[in-house]
């Protein structure tokens, strides 16, 4: 891979030295694709499995021949969880290596920091990450899963599987806030009832209080919406308290940054989760997908998470929108994209909804078992329902709202 003089900006490379060598292209210069992923700082649990995955799509991409005859050259920018560095390296990468798209951002806060910016400087932007749902934004297509798609299922099975009575833990930011509504929302729909919800910033790694009003409080099971790498400091000391195995824990960000994988089968061997994606699921394309991955960096490889597939399906279903326009332009991309592009990715087929420019795609219950993922139960195609219910950038294409539960 080649490194350039920009590394000490934080830009760490390119990955056109990725392509098989020898390989023809074009005389035309490559297609730039730029990636803003914490790499560092308390966010890269997520970051870097992300940018891997990136760099393998990339990889396929230009040993099959490119994209449209060209090479594809992937800028990736290490924003070190810092949201000055986001806005800094999205105008930068904008104005200085003008990408064809740029694929970027992990938080909600870092995704309304790249947000405006592309749509500033007319770039399409893919945010490939689960989250809160609601943003309605022609310029970004969302491919991560919303709470509609995954909370609404998972909060249904525990509240059957469990019991009605749920404390929620989650960040102090606007996931964990807005997540917590609809966690509300759908304990409520089920007859249950939320007994008490905490929010933690993203630094706090001390949860013993919270822990002593949990075991006060007695739910049925534990909701957990904590992100990061020092949040998991709470599922260990869960785990210290006694507590694993007397009360039950659901959630849908747990496993994201292969905290499945960082803490013991003692610590959360039974832990239950929603997710687009698993690396146990049983069809082709998952398996050729997970045995070439695993051919790029290796059988040592942890665990291929969600988040890396939704940036790995994003990239594919962003090049087919290329290759269905012919060109890169902006808007003929986008207009190629709101036909409904679909593609059979790792996870099942995933398709574009013209209307939300989120995905409709496959969710899975799963408990954590052994460091792995035991599917429990697959939900096919669901559609973004809770964007949906707000937003038609078919009818109104210059919508860029934020639309969240009233609850």
């Amino acid at each position: 891979m080649k490194i350039n003089r920009r590394q000490t900006l934080g830009l760490l490379g390119s990955t056109a030295a990725l392509a098989t060598p020898g390989l023809l292209f074009a005389q035309d210069k490559p297609i730039t694709v730029s990636a803003l992923y914490d790499l560092s700082g308390g966010l890269d649990v997520y970051g870097k499995p992300i940018v891997d995955t990136l760099k393998f799509a990339v990889a396929e991409l230009n040993n099959n021949g490119g994209l449209l005859g060209r090479e594809v050259d992937l800028q990736v920018f290490d924003p070190q969880s810092n949201m000055q560095m986001y806005a800094q390296f999205g105008r930068r990468t904008v104005l200085a290596d003008k990408p064809a798209v740029v694929f970027g951002g992990i938080t909600s806060s870092s995704r309304e920091v790249l947000r405006p910016i592309m749509r500033q400087f007319n770039t399409p932007y893919f945010y490939a990450n689960q989250y809160e749902g609601g943003v309605c934004d022609r310029n970004m297509f969302a491919t991560g899963v919303t709470p509609g798609q995954t909370v609404e299922k998972l909060v249904k099975y525990s509240s059957d599987t469990f019991g009605k009575k749920v404390y929620i833990v989650a960040a102090d930011y606007n996931y964990g806030q807005i997540t917590a509504d609809w966690v509300r929302k759908f304990t409520a729909d089920n007859g249950g009832e939320v007994l008490d919800v905490e929010f933690f910033p993203l630094d706090v790694t001390d949860f013993k209080t919270s822990i002593s009003k949990i075991q006060q409080a007695k739910p049925d099971y534990v909701w957990s919406a904590l992100v990061g790498g020092a949040h998991i400091s709470f599922y260990r000391q869960w785990s210290a308290a006694g507590m694993h195995g007397e009360i039950p824990l659901s959630s849908t960000t747990f496993a994201g940054g292969n905290e499945h994988v960082i803490l013991t089968p003692e610590e959360c061997n039974g832990f239950m989760v929603c997710q687009n994606y698993l690396e146990e699921l049983d069809n082709p394309t998952n398996q050729a997908f997970v045995s070439k991955f695993h051919d790029m960096y290796g059988a040592d490889y942890p665990y291929i998470t969600e988040l890396g597939v939704g940036a790995y399906q994003g990239f594919k279903l962003w090049a087919a929108g290329v290759e269905q326009a012919g060109t890169t332009d902006r808007m003929q991309v986008i207009e190629a994209l709101e036909t409904g592009i679909a593609l059979e990715g790792p996870s099942g087929r995933v398709q574009i909804d013209p209307k939300t420019h989120h995905t409709i795609m496959d969710v899975h219950i799963a408990r954590v078992q052994d460091g792995g993922l035991a599917p429990v139960q697959t939900f096919e195609q669901q559609q973004p329902l809770d964007t949906a219910l707000s937003c038609d950038l078919i009818e109104n294409p210059d919508d860029t709202t934020q639309y969240v539960i009233d609850f």
